[in-house]
């Protein structure tokens, strides 16, 4: 059964479907797509949704503790490579 069929078939599932059903397969597909890959860390990691949302957070916390480099800053060190 192809991709096709299966989106047919689930779609007739969920039509007939109840609430409780509904809830089940809504937490199902949140999950699953919570988990799929949205993007990839300096090193090449694969992150998550929820990795990648835990790498920003961090990265604003940084920011606001004042851990970042200015521009200028990166360029005086640079002459120095």
């Amino acid at each position: 059964m192809g991709a096709l069929e299966l989106r047919d078939s689930l779609l007739q599932y969920i039509n007939q479907a109840d609430e409780r059903l509904l809830k089940v397969v809504k937490a199902v597909m949140e999950s699953y797509w919570e988990e799929e890959v949205v993007a990839y860390s300096v090193d090449g990691k694969p992150l998550t949704k929820i990795a990648y949302k835990e790498e920003l957070k961090e990265a604003i916390a940084e920011i606001k503790r004042g851990e970042f480099t200015t521009q200028e800053d990166l360029e005086k060190e640079s002459e120095n490579w």
